[in-house]
């Protein structure tokens, strides 16, 4: 495409400086309290897509947080491309574990990123690689290269389950038509190792709470003779996987999709070191379900992982109490064909009744999704693929993803479109984690490869 190369090169410290500025908003949607820097992000992504050259933004409002709709049309026969992101972020806790503010990006140089990386939370996931689609739209406008029509719609509830998203694509489907949906919350294997994510898992999320005894009691006293929650929830989650770590919930495997030896041999040819893997993550084994390989276990099969547990005193220095109730935040991936509403009936049915009597149980559903699976065979898959050997030089290898993004099987189901996964972030990005970063170079790279995307896409639509 012409003089892309040329145009980031001139543009590329305004790119940085206006992401960096959208980095500083703390986005968090899982707290309330952020709900001004939440509405003051929308605003900055709408005054984005407006000089990135949509004719039209709007910020629409919802039960929840606003989505931004932007749209470029320039000519109604010609396809359409919907651009999916989110603005919102994940909280920053733990903060004592960044190197730097998470709200105050720094761009420094790491051995995966000579040319240097953003940290900040959101750098990653999303609003860096959202950020790319609006200046790839910003080069197509300005240099009269936009090849078909484009939409946007980006979201301020990702990172809580999209509570209000749904609504918001059921009533608006006219005004969502497209030809192809495309997002950037993904990875790929490496910076000389391009891939596409053809796959993603779904997920379940619950929280549960374990009661005992009508308040907090002294452990002396009563220590032996009544119900200790803590005790009883530890005990009740170890029980939710065997010695083979195989996941004891009756039902729970019923309808997950076991892939061939050939499928499983294709994906074994991805690029993967095990030692430099256990070595970025500082441990010296890995762990898993038995009779998978580390990449099969994260990514074709389904997992249940504690995220979160409490209860009693946790303050600095000692009480001794036996505490009333005990909770815990668990997730459970989904691989295709799983329900995930159904596997969250089983989860409640089987961990209410491994409860003992002395304790009382509450299962509290909070979100979920469908598992997706892209197809490589269509002209959306082919676009991307050209598209990524263009800008890296190597054709981009097909690889499922151990992630959720819980609305591609919606858009599919209401918009009736397929949805390619351009992805630029690496693994060792820490999303979700402290010190998130993103690589200059994927950033840019992205940027390149994206109106490639758009014109492969066109081209093979004829």
């Amino acid at each position: 495409m012409k003089d892309i190369q040329s145009y980031i090169n001139e543009h590329k410290d305004r790119f940085l400086n206006e992401l960096i500025e959208l980095l500083k908003i703390p986005s968090i949607s899982a707290d309330s309290a952020y709900k001004a820097d939440i509405l003051k992000t929308a605003e900055t992504v709408k005054t984005s897509l407006e000089k990135a050259g949509c004719d039209r933004v709007k910020i629409c409002q919802t039960d929840g947080n606003p989505i931004v709709y932007g749209e470029k049309i320039i000519d109604k026969a010609l396809p359409t491309v919907l651009v999916y992101g989110h603005y919102d972020v994940q909280p920053a806790d733990p903060i004592d574990l960044w190197d730097s503010p998470p709200f105050e990006p720094v761009i420094k140089k790491t051995e995966l990123h000579p040319h240097g990386a953003i940290f900040g939370r959101g750098s990653c996931d999303d609003k860096g690689q959202m950020y790319m689609h609006v200046k790839a739209l910003e080069f197509m406008t300005s240099t009269n290269q936009l090849p078909c029509n484009v939409k946007f719609m980006i979201e301020g509830e990702e990172e809580v389950g999209s509570p209000n998203l749904s609504i918001f694509v059921k009533n608006n489907q006219e005004k969502l038509k497209n030809d192809v949906i495309l997002i950037s919350d993904t990875g790929m294997i490496a910076n000389d190792v391009p891939s596409i994510t053809t796959g993603l898992r779904g997920l379940s999320y619950v929280e549960v709470e374990v009661t005992g005894p009508n308040r907090d009691l002294h452990s002396g006293l009563y220590g032996g003779a009544v119900a200790n929650p803590i005790n009883i929830l530890t005990k009740m989650i170890a029980s939710l996987h065997d010695d083979n770590n195989h996941i004891t919930i009756p039902g729970f495997y019923d309808k997950v999709e076991e892939l061939s030896k050939e499928e499983r041999a294709e994906m074994a040819k991805a690029p993967f070191n095990l030692e430099n893997y256990k070595k970025a993550l500082n441990i010296e084994a890995v762990y898993g379900e038995t009779g998978y390989a580390t990449n099969e276990r994260n990514s074709i099969r389904p997992t249940l992982d504690v995220n979160g547990i409490w209860g009693g005193y946790i303050g600095e220095g000692a009480k001794t109490v036996i505490a009333s109730k005990a909770y815990a935040k668990i997730s459970m991936r989904l691989v295709p064909h799983q329900d995930w509403k159904e596997i969250t009936e089983l989860f409640t049915k089987h961990f209410t009744s491994i409860a003992p009597k002395g304790v009382t149980v509450k299962v509290k559903p909070h979100h979920g999704g469908q598992g997706y699976v892209t197809p490589i065979d269509g002209i959306e898959y082919q676009a991307a693929s050209k598209a990524y050997e263009d800008t890296f030089g190597k054709v981009p290898i097909p690889q499922r993803s151990g992630g959720s993004i819980p609305i591609v099987s919606l858009f599919e189901q209401e918009l009736k479109s397929k949805t390619i996964l351009m992805g630029f972030g690496l693994d060792s990005d820490a999303i979700h984690s402290p010190n998130e970063h993103f690589g200059i170079f994927n950033f840019l790279k992205g940027i390149e490869t994206i109106p490639l995307f758009y014109k492969y896409f066109t081209e093979l639509s004829k």
